[in-house]
């Protein structure tokens, strides 16, 4: 760095950087499996539809069961699902202060949604976590409750800030200014059958996985195909050659 008898640097390339925080002493795995067969189902859904479909024209990426630092001196949060915009993903995984979420490595902030799946009534998705999240200043923060253990609510969305936390109410429920929303959605996917979390996007259309997407860019061949088959036998009927137009 320059001291206060120096210059700066012009160019801003030039600055030296502060070290790396040390964070070898925090846990990023620990092996612990994850919840259940719904709730790993459901977290893939999340992340793989949100990277095969979803184009808002900037950065972003989801991650599920990554732990959340936010400061050395404060334990992991680990929520389910994460979603962080407008910056890269680290492209090496295996360094250490690239295998969490370490919120300096990212803008100097936490993620931008949150959400935990209720599988039981001792995660304190509605106390503890709900509390957590808040302070460590993640705005939006989603619970889906599928078999109702907290309420009677299935899906509760906050808008939370230092100053306070809003239930945020609507179908879908959008999360202001990031053209992203979710909403409750009974389909079928790998195989099952039942009421799932889906994202939506500014329209509220939901984000399709990319089997969906497949599906549906096939469905579209095929109409089209049909409507071109149609036009050549209604032009035969005419005399008129298809082929000749």
């Amino acid at each position: 760095m320059f001291s206060s008898t120096t210059n700066p640097p012009e160019d801003i390339a030039d600055w030296e950087l502060p070290p790396r925080p040390d964070v070898s002493h925090l846990i990023t795995e620990d092996d612990t499996p994850v919840d259940n067969l719904f709730s790993e189902k459901q977290m893939r859904l999340l992340t793989e539809s949100i990277h095969s479909s979803w184009q808002p024209g900037f950065p972003f990426f989801a991650m599920a069961n990554v732990g959340v630092y936010v400061a050395l001196n404060r334990p992991a949060i680990v929520p389910d699902v994460l979603v962080k915009t407008n910056v890269e993903i680290h492209q090496n995984p295996w360094e250490k202060d690239h295998r969490a979420y370490f919120a300096w490595t990212y803008d100097g902030k936490p993620p931008d949604v949150v959400i935990e799946i209720v599988s039981n009534t001792k995660g304190g998705e509605l106390d503890a976590k709900l509390r957590n999240y808040q302070q460590i200043g993640v705005p939006w923060y989603a619970v889906y409750d599928p078999e109702q253990h907290l309420g009677e609510r299935l899906l509760t969305v906050f808008s939370l800030s230092s100053s306070g936390r809003r239930i945020q109410e609507g179908d879908p429920v959008m999360f202001g200014g990031l053209g992203l929303g979710v909403k409750l959605w009974e389909g079928t996917y790998e195989g099952m059958t039942r009421l799932w979390l889906r994202w939506c996007d500014e329209d509220g259309n939901i984000i399709l996985t990319g089997k969906e997407n497949a599906a549906a860019e096939s469905s579209r061949a095929t109409a089209e195909a049909n409507r071109a088959a149609a036009l050549a036998a209604k032009l035969r009927e005419l005399g008129v050659d298809p082929e000749s137009i």
